[in-house]
């Protein structure tokens, strides 16, 4: 059951519905209690998991944000409604931007990805679902178009935000590995992504580890 909410908001059983989505099917009974909100450039970009309302408007005050850029995409469940309104009353900008924890990342993403944040307001807030893997990527690839290192951008793949590196979503990790391997201090970053990556042959020297694929995919539900 992928969601229950059928996007009205406007009604008490439309918003009660979408609250049960977010909870229940969405896992947002978890992110009532923890978040693994963190500054990547203070004053300039933010991560978290997917906030809740609440949560929401407490780091918008914290952090003063002006944008909000979301790597699930127009989900249209539960959560995704009630962050999108919520974002609404706060005067945030809502910027989609849909990755992938799984695969090999893809230059037309990253490319994109880097245009939106060469433009979106800032401070800024990037989530995903779990804060964990897509917003570890996003993040990482935000300090490399800054002109950090491949050492730094991997920081953002930790145990801290619940990354599994011996998971499929390893090869996030595996990515900014090649370009640390293939050019970095010799190519900048985006011309190595327009001109050499190639993210099938990523895809194919990568291999995950079962059991913490199983834990990953199969207990934490993860995206």
């Amino acid at each position: 059951m992928d969601k229950i909410f059928r996007g009205d908001l406007s009604t008490p059983r439309g918003r009660a519905t979408a609250w049960v989505d977010a909870l229940f099917v969405d896992h947002a009974i978890f992110r009532l209690v923890w978040t693994n909100a963190a500054p990547v450039v203070p004053g300039v970009l933010y991560r978290c998991n997917h906030p809740t309302p609440g949560t929401l408007a407490a780091l918008t005050r914290r952090w003063g944000l002006r944008g909000l850029v979301t790597l699930r995409g127009p989900t249209g469940n539960g959560s995704d409604a009630l962050a999108r309104e919520a974002a609404g009353r706060l005067g945030l900008t809502v910027i989609d931007m849909a990755m992938d924890s799984r695969g090999a990342p893809q230059p037309e993403r990253i490319l994109r990805l880097a245009e939106i944040y060469r433009t979106m307001p800032t401070p800024a807030l990037v989530h995903c679902k779990s804060g964990a893997d897509r917003a570890g990527l996003a993040a990482g690839l935000f300090l490399l178009l800054r002109g950090g290192s491949a050492a730094e951008a991997l920081g953002q793949l930790s145990w801290r935000f619940g990354h599994v590196r011996r998971s499929r979503t390893g090869i996030l990790d595996a990515f900014f590995l090649r370009y640390a391997r293939e050019a970095e201090g010799r190519k900048p970053f985006l011309d190595w992504v327009r001109e050499d990556y190639d993210p099938a042959a990523l895809k194919r020297d990568f291999h995950a580890g079962g059991v913490a694929s199983f834990l990953n995919d199969r207990l934490l539900r993860r995206e």
